[in-house]
């Protein structure tokens, strides 16, 4: 089993109630393809989500969301690198490389800017990385996103994208 990054982009944002209606969708499917979900992390304004899934192969994630009405998709395999997988994130930093990177690369720069990260108040969480080792997701608690986007900048960090979202994962889709 690998883990599968599933990244969507929807033309309006996702309400919570949305979220929960296409993740009780998928319930049904996701044992048919021997895939677990493990944690999602909505966009609050601008229709992003993205969700973490264990299983054989992208391939199987991509068949479990077949008809999930998103206008971007991708599902890509990688690794998980945590420091504390008990924490639900409240901000993404999307990273794209146009050669291959390590993750030694990458968590160099960031032990480098560590001192950024301290003063805006931000915590690093964990790291999924792409096989192909050209996309990396980042997941960080702090006050807001913009916090998160100083830090990065002030320490020279490769940035595609930041941006605040709610976490989900099967602990509180139980309890919902």
């Amino acid at each position: 089993m690998v883990h599968v990054v599933l990244e969507r982009k929807f033309t309006t944002a996702m309400t919570p109630a949305d979220f929960d209606k296409m993740a009780m969708g998928m319930v049904d499917c996701l044992p048919l393809y021997r895939a677990t979900w493990h944690e999602s992390l909505l966009g609050y304004d601008d229709g992003n989500l993205l969700c973490v899934f264990e299983a054989p192969d992208a391939e199987s994630i991509r068949m479990v969301s077949r008809n999930d009405g998103a206008q971007y998709k991708v599902a890509w395999q990688g690794t998980l690198h945590d420091i504390d997988a008990a924490r639900g994130p409240n901000v993404v930093v999307e990273r794209r490389f146009d050669e291959p990177v390590t993750v030694e690369e990458v968590q160099a720069l960031e032990d480098a800017g560590a001192w950024c990260m301290d003063l805006h108040n931000v915590t690093f969480l964990r790291t999924y990385f792409s096989t192909d080792r050209k996309r990396m997701i980042c997941l960080y608690q702090a006050p807001d996103a913009e916090s998160v986007r100083l830090a990065q900048r002030q320490a020279k960090m490769p940035v595609e994208r930041v941006w605040a979202c709610r976490h989900y994962s099967p602990a509180h889709h139980a309890d919902s």
